[in-house]
């Protein structure tokens, strides 16, 4: 009851003392899309925190926030990627029942909550799932190289797989444990990787570490693709890396015209 009480204060605040103001200089981030008929955008939420509202955390509805535009549903760059998906589906219930169905903001939110978790279990069963239907794997990389001497030339993956993200035609984009991947199979993986690069990430597969923020994210996939896309055509990895970078540099700049001409 506590807790409600908290929330329902916060909500007050917000409702009836967010000032009608131009927004910052760089709020918008990144454009992810459209779903549901809303306009999903990365923000910058510390500068939300800054300039507009303190408490604003994880994603936000236009519905609760009112300095949100009608139609966006806003996600904060500060959360990892493996919460991003989680965020939009919250956001987007919640703002649906309260436009659509007249629901109260505190019912939304656990009605928004309870998707969550929902969401949660399917995603740790279908990962489990997976890892339970594979075959052992090599622990080398693409150069032979075993970070880890005292593994075994093969092993079982147990634990590493943490969400089915993507299935970009016949790749699947999969979030991975990074942490556990460094502290137990090879502590130099980075951001993300593919199966050329890793020989111990299964075919037709990328793995994408769950603690890179959700702005980096579409960025890193689209790097491994690219990366595939090369070594495909008989690129060495090194060529098809340093391909992908470049690339990535190009995406970077269109993604910042995207969100001048939205602050624009």
């Amino acid at each position: 009851m506590k807790n409600k009480i908290i929330i329902a204060l916060l909500i007050f605040i917000i409702f009836f003392s967010c000032k009608e103001e131009k927004y910052p200089i760089n709020i918008y981030r990144y454009y992810l899309g459209n779903r549901g008929n809303y306009n999903l955008w990365i923000i910058d939420g510390t500068l939300i925190r800054k300039e507009i509202f303190s408490d604003f955390i994880y994603g936000g509805n236009p519905e609760v926030y009112k300095f949100i535009p009608e139609g966006e549903i806003w996600i904060d760059n500060s959360i990892n990627c493996e919460e991003l998906e989680l965020t939009i589906l919250h956001e987007i219930n919640e703002s649906k029942l309260m436009k659509e169905h007249g629901m109260t903001y505190l019912d939304a939110h656990d009605s928004s909550l309870s998707v969550e978790l929902q969401m949660r279990k399917h995603f740790s069963e279908t990962a489990k799932r997976h890892e339970s239907l594979l075959d052992s794997v090599s622990t080398i990389d693409i150069d032979s190289i075993k970070e880890i001497s005292s593994l075994p030339d093969k092993i079982k993956l147990e634990n590493i797989y943490r969400q089915l993200y993507n299935q970009i035609d016949s790749i699947f984009v999969w979030i991975v444990d990074g942490y556990r991947i460094r502290q137990e199979l090879y502590p130099d993986f980075g951001f993300g990787g593919n199966y050329f690069e890793y020989y111990f990430i299964p075919k037709n597969e990328i793995w994408i570490d769950a603690q890179i923020s959700c702005e980096e994210l579409s960025f890193t996939i689209e790097q491994e693709l690219l990366e595939i896309n090369e070594m495909k055509k008989g690129k060495s990895y090194d060529d098809a890396y340093e391909y992908a970078r470049l690339e990535i540099i190009k995406l970077r700049k269109n993604k910042s015209f995207i969100k001048n001409y939205k602050e624009n």
